[in-house]
Protein backbone atom coordinates (compact mmCIF):
# COMPACT_ATOMS: atom_id res chain seq x y z
CA UNK A 1 0.00 0.00 0.00
CA UNK A 2 1.17 3.43 -1.30
CA UNK A 3 2.41 5.34 2.15
CA UNK A 4 -0.17 8.48 1.55
CA UNK A 5 -3.11 6.03 1.49
CA UNK A 6 -2.18 4.89 5.56
CA UNK A 7 -3.46 8.56 6.34
CA UNK A 8 -6.86 7.51 4.70
CA UNK A 9 -7.15 4.80 7.19
CA UNK A 10 -9.67 7.11 9.32
CA UNK A 11 -12.08 7.17 6.18
CA UNK A 12 -11.42 3.63 5.83
CA UNK A 13 -12.77 2.55 9.54
CA UNK A 14 -15.67 4.63 9.28
CA UNK A 15 -16.65 2.90 6.04
CA UNK A 16 -16.32 -0.55 7.18
CA UNK A 17 -18.93 0.82 10.02
CA UNK A 18 -20.93 1.55 7.92
CA UNK A 19 -20.26 -1.84 5.80
CA UNK A 20 -20.54 -4.11 8.84
CA UNK A 21 -24.02 -2.10 10.17
CA UNK A 22 -25.26 -3.00 6.36
CA UNK A 23 -24.24 -6.14 6.33
CA UNK A 24 -25.83 -7.25 10.05
CA UNK A 25 -29.21 -5.75 8.75
CA UNK A 26 -29.31 -8.74 5.64
CA UNK A 27 -27.80 -11.46 8.14
CA UNK A 28 -30.65 -10.45 10.60
CA UNK A 29 -32.83 -10.31 8.11
CA UNK A 30 -34.15 -6.55 8.71
CA UNK A 31 -32.95 -5.89 5.50
CA UNK A 32 -34.24 -8.49 3.23
CA UNK A 33 -32.81 -10.89 0.24
CA UNK A 34 -34.54 -12.63 -2.20
CA UNK A 35 -34.05 -16.14 -3.39
CA UNK A 36 -35.10 -18.09 -6.69
CA UNK A 37 -35.97 -21.32 -6.96
CA UNK A 38 -33.19 -21.80 -9.82
CA UNK A 39 -29.66 -21.86 -9.86
CA UNK A 40 -28.56 -18.39 -9.74
CA UNK A 41 -24.48 -18.20 -9.75
CA UNK A 42 -22.43 -15.20 -9.10
CA UNK A 43 -19.27 -14.17 -9.36
CA UNK A 44 -17.88 -11.51 -7.61
CA UNK A 45 -14.97 -10.20 -5.72
CA UNK A 46 -14.05 -8.45 -1.83
CA UNK A 47 -11.69 -5.34 -3.89
CA UNK A 48 -11.87 -2.98 -6.68
CA UNK A 49 -9.87 -3.62 -9.92
CA UNK A 50 -9.11 -6.58 -11.94
CA UNK A 51 -9.34 -9.89 -10.44
CA UNK A 52 -10.19 -11.60 -13.37
CA UNK A 53 -14.37 -11.38 -12.96
CA UNK A 54 -15.29 -11.00 -16.59
CA UNK A 55 -12.87 -14.43 -18.17
CA UNK A 56 -14.26 -16.71 -14.85
CA UNK A 57 -18.08 -15.94 -16.33
CA UNK A 58 -16.90 -16.63 -19.46
CA UNK A 59 -15.06 -20.00 -18.19
CA UNK A 60 -18.84 -20.89 -16.66
CA UNK A 61 -20.66 -19.93 -19.95
CA UNK A 62 -18.05 -21.99 -22.11
CA UNK A 63 -18.80 -25.26 -19.07
CA UNK A 64 -22.43 -24.91 -19.42
CA UNK A 65 -23.54 -23.69 -22.54
CA UNK A 66 -24.27 -27.49 -24.00
CA UNK A 67 -26.27 -28.28 -21.47
CA UNK A 68 -28.16 -25.21 -20.29
CA UNK A 69 -29.98 -22.33 -21.40
CA UNK A 70 -27.74 -19.09 -19.72
CA UNK A 71 -28.10 -16.43 -19.23
CA UNK A 72 -26.26 -13.33 -17.61
CA UNK A 73 -27.00 -10.23 -15.62
CA UNK A 74 -24.70 -6.92 -14.96
CA UNK A 75 -24.99 -4.01 -14.28
CA UNK A 76 -23.52 -2.52 -17.57
CA UNK A 77 -20.78 -0.40 -16.00
CA UNK A 78 -20.00 3.17 -17.81
CA UNK A 79 -23.00 2.49 -20.67
CA UNK A 80 -24.94 4.99 -22.04
CA UNK A 81 -28.41 3.71 -21.18
CA UNK A 82 -30.68 3.18 -17.91
CA UNK A 83 -32.72 0.36 -16.72
CA UNK A 84 -33.00 -3.18 -17.83
CA UNK A 85 -32.03 -3.89 -21.57
CA UNK A 86 -31.12 -7.38 -23.48
CA UNK A 87 -28.63 -7.12 -25.96
CA UNK A 88 -29.68 -7.96 -29.39
CA UNK A 89 -28.05 -7.49 -33.15
CA UNK A 90 -27.75 -3.70 -33.05
CA UNK A 91 -26.84 -3.28 -29.27
CA UNK A 92 -23.30 -1.76 -28.86
CA UNK A 93 -20.88 -0.96 -25.70
CA UNK A 94 -22.10 2.31 -25.13
CA UNK A 95 -25.48 0.52 -24.80
CA UNK A 96 -24.58 -2.38 -22.85
CA UNK A 97 -21.44 -1.62 -21.63
CA UNK A 98 -18.11 -3.33 -22.52
CA UNK A 99 -18.32 -6.69 -20.54
CA UNK A 100 -21.61 -7.68 -21.39
CA UNK A 101 -20.60 -6.71 -25.06
CA UNK A 102 -17.75 -8.60 -25.03
CA UNK A 103 -20.09 -11.72 -23.28
CA UNK A 104 -22.58 -11.00 -26.50
CA UNK A 105 -20.19 -11.35 -29.38
CA UNK A 106 -18.10 -14.49 -27.70
CA UNK A 107 -21.42 -16.15 -26.67
CA UNK A 108 -24.36 -15.12 -29.41
CA UNK A 109 -26.72 -17.93 -27.89
CA UNK A 110 -26.43 -16.53 -24.26
CA UNK A 111 -28.93 -13.64 -23.27
CA UNK A 112 -26.87 -11.10 -22.13
CA UNK A 113 -29.40 -8.66 -19.92
CA UNK A 114 -28.19 -5.64 -18.13
CA UNK A 115 -29.98 -4.09 -15.06
CA UNK A 116 -28.69 -1.88 -12.20
CA UNK A 117 -31.23 -2.93 -9.64
CA UNK A 118 -30.53 -7.15 -10.33
CA UNK A 119 -33.64 -7.89 -8.06
CA UNK A 120 -35.77 -5.97 -10.36
CA UNK A 121 -33.75 -7.34 -13.42
CA UNK A 122 -33.78 -10.80 -13.02
CA UNK A 123 -38.18 -11.11 -13.31
CA UNK A 124 -37.78 -8.71 -16.19
CA UNK A 125 -34.69 -11.16 -17.87
CA UNK A 126 -37.36 -14.19 -17.15
CA UNK A 127 -39.98 -12.80 -18.44
CA UNK A 128 -37.91 -11.67 -21.97
CA UNK A 129 -36.32 -15.28 -21.77
CA UNK A 130 -38.35 -17.40 -20.13
CA UNK A 131 -36.52 -20.44 -21.15
CA UNK A 132 -33.97 -19.57 -19.45
CA UNK A 133 -32.15 -22.44 -16.70
CA UNK A 134 -29.37 -20.41 -15.71
CA UNK A 135 -28.28 -16.47 -14.64
CA UNK A 136 -24.68 -15.79 -14.02
CA UNK A 137 -24.68 -12.74 -12.18
CA UNK A 138 -21.25 -10.85 -13.02
CA UNK A 139 -19.85 -8.77 -10.31
CA UNK A 140 -22.95 -9.22 -7.27
CA UNK A 141 -21.25 -10.48 -4.54
CA UNK A 142 -21.80 -7.03 -2.60
CA UNK A 143 -25.23 -6.84 -4.00
CA UNK A 144 -27.00 -8.44 -1.22
CA UNK A 145 -30.92 -7.52 -2.07
CA UNK A 146 -30.83 -10.94 -4.25
CA UNK A 147 -29.27 -14.22 -2.31
CA UNK A 148 -27.56 -16.23 -5.19
CA UNK A 149 -27.70 -19.80 -4.97
CA UNK A 150 -23.68 -20.46 -5.35
CA UNK A 151 -20.71 -17.65 -4.81
CA UNK A 152 -17.57 -17.43 -6.51
CA UNK A 153 -15.02 -14.77 -4.91
CA UNK A 154 -12.39 -13.89 -7.06
CA UNK A 155 -8.83 -12.61 -5.17
CA UNK A 156 -5.57 -11.25 -6.76
CA UNK A 157 -2.82 -13.69 -5.71
CA UNK A 158 -0.47 -10.64 -5.50
CA UNK A 159 -2.80 -8.57 -3.26
CA UNK A 160 -4.86 -11.08 -1.52
CA UNK A 161 -7.79 -9.91 0.66
CA UNK A 162 -6.43 -10.80 3.76
CA UNK A 163 -3.71 -8.30 3.08
CA UNK A 164 -5.37 -5.56 1.85
CA UNK A 165 -7.49 -2.51 3.31
CA UNK A 166 -10.78 -0.83 2.69
CA UNK A 167 -10.99 1.60 0.66
CA UNK A 168 -9.80 4.28 0.37
CA UNK A 169 -6.82 3.26 2.25
CA UNK A 170 -6.44 0.22 0.52
CA UNK A 171 -8.69 -1.86 -2.43
CA UNK A 172 -11.14 -3.27 -0.31
CA UNK A 173 -14.90 -2.40 -0.88
CA UNK A 174 -16.40 -4.92 1.45
CA UNK A 175 -14.70 -6.16 4.74
CA UNK A 176 -12.80 -9.29 5.06
CA UNK A 177 -15.85 -11.60 6.81
CA UNK A 178 -17.63 -11.32 3.90
CA UNK A 179 -15.46 -13.78 2.35
CA UNK A 180 -17.85 -16.28 4.59
CA UNK A 181 -20.37 -15.99 2.08
CA UNK A 182 -19.01 -17.71 -1.24
CA UNK A 183 -19.14 -21.40 -1.65
CA UNK A 184 -15.94 -21.55 -3.66
CA UNK A 185 -12.76 -19.24 -3.41
CA UNK A 186 -10.37 -18.35 -6.54
CA UNK A 187 -6.97 -17.62 -6.53
CA UNK A 188 -6.55 -15.88 -9.85
CA UNK A 189 -3.66 -14.45 -11.62
CA UNK A 190 -0.99 -16.76 -9.47
CA UNK A 191 2.33 -17.84 -10.75
CA UNK A 192 2.74 -21.29 -13.25
CA UNK A 193 5.77 -22.24 -10.57
CA UNK A 194 3.57 -21.84 -7.21
CA UNK A 195 4.25 -25.25 -5.17
CA UNK A 196 2.18 -26.98 -2.95
CA UNK A 197 4.23 -25.99 -0.22
CA UNK A 198 2.55 -22.01 -0.93
CA UNK A 199 -0.72 -23.11 -1.77
CA UNK A 200 -1.31 -24.50 1.92
CA UNK A 201 0.19 -21.62 3.07
CA UNK A 202 -2.61 -19.52 1.36
CA UNK A 203 -5.14 -21.59 1.96
CA UNK A 204 -4.03 -21.36 6.02
CA UNK A 205 -4.22 -17.59 5.63
CA UNK A 206 -7.56 -17.27 4.31
CA UNK A 207 -9.06 -19.57 7.11
CA UNK A 208 -11.82 -21.15 4.66
CA UNK A 209 -15.06 -22.66 5.97
CA UNK A 210 -15.47 -26.30 6.59
CA UNK A 211 -17.80 -25.84 3.61
CA UNK A 212 -16.20 -23.61 1.24
CA UNK A 213 -12.71 -24.85 -1.40
CA UNK A 214 -9.96 -23.06 -2.68
CA UNK A 215 -8.99 -23.26 -6.40
CA UNK A 216 -5.82 -21.82 -7.86
CA UNK A 217 -5.27 -20.32 -11.36
CA UNK A 218 -3.12 -18.21 -13.70
CA UNK A 219 -3.72 -16.22 -16.50
CA UNK A 220 -3.72 -18.15 -20.11
CA UNK A 221 -3.14 -15.94 -22.90
CA UNK A 222 -4.52 -17.82 -26.24
CA UNK A 223 -3.82 -16.92 -30.15
CA UNK A 224 -4.39 -12.89 -31.15
CA UNK A 225 -7.00 -12.01 -33.70
CA UNK A 226 -7.97 -9.62 -35.70
CA UNK A 227 -10.52 -7.11 -34.27
CA UNK A 228 -12.38 -6.90 -37.22
CA UNK A 229 -10.85 -10.50 -39.66
CA UNK A 230 -10.57 -12.37 -36.81
CA UNK A 231 -7.72 -13.88 -38.44
CA UNK A 232 -5.23 -15.80 -36.07
CA UNK A 233 -1.60 -15.09 -35.56
CA UNK A 234 1.03 -16.01 -33.78
CA UNK A 235 3.35 -13.56 -31.02
CA UNK A 236 7.09 -14.27 -32.10
CA UNK A 237 10.12 -13.15 -30.06
CA UNK A 238 11.02 -10.67 -32.81
CA UNK A 239 7.59 -8.45 -32.83
CA UNK A 240 7.28 -4.81 -31.82
CA UNK A 241 3.83 -3.87 -30.02
CA UNK A 242 1.79 -1.15 -29.19
CA UNK A 243 -0.29 -2.39 -26.33
CA UNK A 244 -3.17 -0.09 -26.05
CA UNK A 245 -5.40 -0.96 -22.85
CA UNK A 246 -7.51 0.57 -20.01
CA UNK A 247 -8.14 -2.02 -17.86
CA UNK A 248 -7.56 -1.95 -13.88
CA UNK A 249 -4.53 -4.12 -13.44
CA UNK A 250 -2.24 -4.68 -16.59
CA UNK A 251 0.80 -6.02 -14.89
CA UNK A 252 -0.20 -9.67 -15.83
CA UNK A 253 -0.45 -8.54 -19.88
CA UNK A 254 2.83 -6.20 -19.33
CA UNK A 255 4.80 -9.59 -18.08
CA UNK A 256 3.86 -11.83 -21.00
CA UNK A 257 4.97 -8.88 -23.70
CA UNK A 258 7.79 -8.56 -21.63
CA UNK A 259 8.54 -12.17 -21.64
CA UNK A 260 7.45 -13.28 -25.33
CA UNK A 261 8.13 -9.86 -27.92
CA UNK A 262 11.10 -7.68 -28.91
CA UNK A 263 9.79 -4.46 -27.35
CA UNK A 264 6.57 -2.66 -26.51
CA UNK A 265 5.40 0.39 -25.51
CA UNK A 266 2.34 1.51 -24.09
CA UNK A 267 -0.63 3.31 -24.10
CA UNK A 268 -2.37 3.06 -21.33
CA UNK A 269 -5.77 4.09 -20.00
CA UNK A 270 -8.71 4.82 -17.61
CA UNK A 271 -10.38 1.06 -16.62
CA UNK A 272 -13.67 1.53 -19.04
CA UNK A 273 -12.25 3.85 -20.81
CA UNK A 274 -14.47 4.96 -23.59
CA UNK A 275 -12.07 6.07 -26.78
CA UNK A 276 -12.35 8.90 -28.62
CA UNK A 277 -11.21 10.71 -32.16
CA UNK A 278 -8.27 11.69 -30.33
CA UNK A 279 -7.40 8.53 -28.70
CA UNK A 280 -7.81 7.07 -32.37
CA UNK A 281 -5.30 9.70 -33.17
CA UNK A 282 -2.83 8.76 -30.49
CA UNK A 283 -2.92 5.13 -31.48
CA UNK A 284 -1.92 5.95 -34.99
CA UNK A 285 0.74 8.09 -34.48
CA UNK A 286 2.25 6.07 -31.62
CA UNK A 287 2.19 3.27 -33.97
CA UNK A 288 3.37 4.83 -36.83
CA UNK A 289 6.92 5.74 -34.60
CA UNK A 290 7.30 2.11 -34.10
CA UNK A 291 10.32 1.51 -36.42
CA UNK A 292 10.18 -1.95 -36.79
CA UNK A 293 9.09 -3.50 -40.11
CA UNK A 294 7.35 -6.56 -37.70
CA UNK A 295 4.42 -4.20 -35.56
CA UNK A 296 1.50 -5.07 -34.21
CA UNK A 297 -1.10 -3.15 -32.14
CA UNK A 298 -2.64 -4.94 -29.16
CA UNK A 299 -5.39 -4.80 -27.29
CA UNK A 300 -7.53 -6.66 -24.65
CA UNK A 301 -11.12 -8.20 -25.55
CA UNK A 302 -12.32 -5.35 -23.85
CA UNK A 303 -11.36 -2.57 -24.98
CA UNK A 304 -11.42 -4.19 -28.31
CA UNK A 305 -15.45 -4.09 -28.24
CA UNK A 306 -14.97 -0.08 -27.35
CA UNK A 307 -12.66 0.24 -30.33
CA UNK A 308 -14.94 -1.62 -33.22
CA UNK A 309 -16.95 1.79 -33.74
CA UNK A 310 -13.70 2.68 -35.44
CA UNK A 311 -13.60 0.34 -38.02
CA UNK A 312 -13.58 2.11 -40.93
CA UNK A 313 -10.56 4.34 -39.51
CA UNK A 314 -8.64 0.93 -37.83
CA UNK A 315 -9.24 -2.33 -40.14
CA UNK A 316 -6.75 -1.74 -42.80
CA UNK A 317 -3.93 -1.62 -39.49
CA UNK A 318 -3.01 -4.83 -38.40
CA UNK A 319 -4.79 -4.64 -35.01
CA UNK A 320 -5.11 -7.52 -32.57
CA UNK A 321 -7.15 -8.71 -29.77
CA UNK A 322 -5.63 -10.80 -27.26
CA UNK A 323 -8.01 -13.51 -25.22
CA UNK A 324 -7.41 -14.28 -21.38
CA UNK A 325 -8.99 -16.93 -19.67
CA UNK A 326 -8.19 -18.91 -16.51
CA UNK A 327 -6.20 -21.73 -16.18
CA UNK A 328 -6.80 -24.43 -12.93
CA UNK A 329 -3.35 -25.10 -11.02
CA UNK A 330 -3.05 -28.51 -9.19
CA UNK A 331 -5.20 -30.53 -11.64
CA UNK A 332 -8.15 -29.56 -9.83
CA UNK A 333 -10.46 -28.17 -13.28
CA UNK A 334 -12.61 -31.43 -12.61
CA UNK A 335 -12.77 -30.66 -9.35
CA UNK A 336 -13.79 -27.16 -9.84
CA UNK A 337 -16.13 -28.62 -12.72
CA UNK A 338 -17.83 -31.04 -10.61
CA UNK A 339 -19.03 -28.74 -7.79
CA UNK A 340 -20.55 -26.10 -10.42
CA UNK A 341 -22.30 -28.78 -11.55
CA UNK A 342 -23.40 -30.16 -8.72
CA UNK A 343 -24.96 -27.40 -7.75
CA UNK A 344 -26.75 -26.84 -10.94
CA UNK A 345 -28.08 -30.25 -11.22
CA UNK A 346 -29.65 -30.07 -6.72
CA UNK A 347 -32.08 -27.90 -8.82
CA UNK A 348 -32.77 -30.83 -10.80
CA UNK A 349 -32.77 -33.34 -8.32
CA UNK A 350 -36.04 -30.79 -6.44
CA UNK A 351 -37.89 -31.24 -9.44
CA UNK A 352 -38.43 -34.36 -9.77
Amino acid sequence: MKSFRYLLLPLSFLYGLILRARNQLFDKNILKSATFNFPIICVGNLAVGGTGKTPMVEYLLKILKHDYSLATLSRGYKRKTKGFGIADENTTALDIGDEPMQFHQKFPDVAVAVGEERLEAIPQLLHARPKTQIIILDDAFQHRRVKAGFNILLSEYTNLYTRDFLLPAGDLRDVKRSADRADVLVITKCKHTISQDERRLIIKELQPLPNQQVFFTEVLYTHPYHLFTKNEIEITDNASVLLVCGIANPNPLKDFLAANVLTYDMLRYPDHHIFDSRDLADIKEQFQQIKSSNKIILTTEKDGVRLQKFKKELISLPIYVLPIQHSFLFNEEDKFYTIVRGFVDSFKAMEV
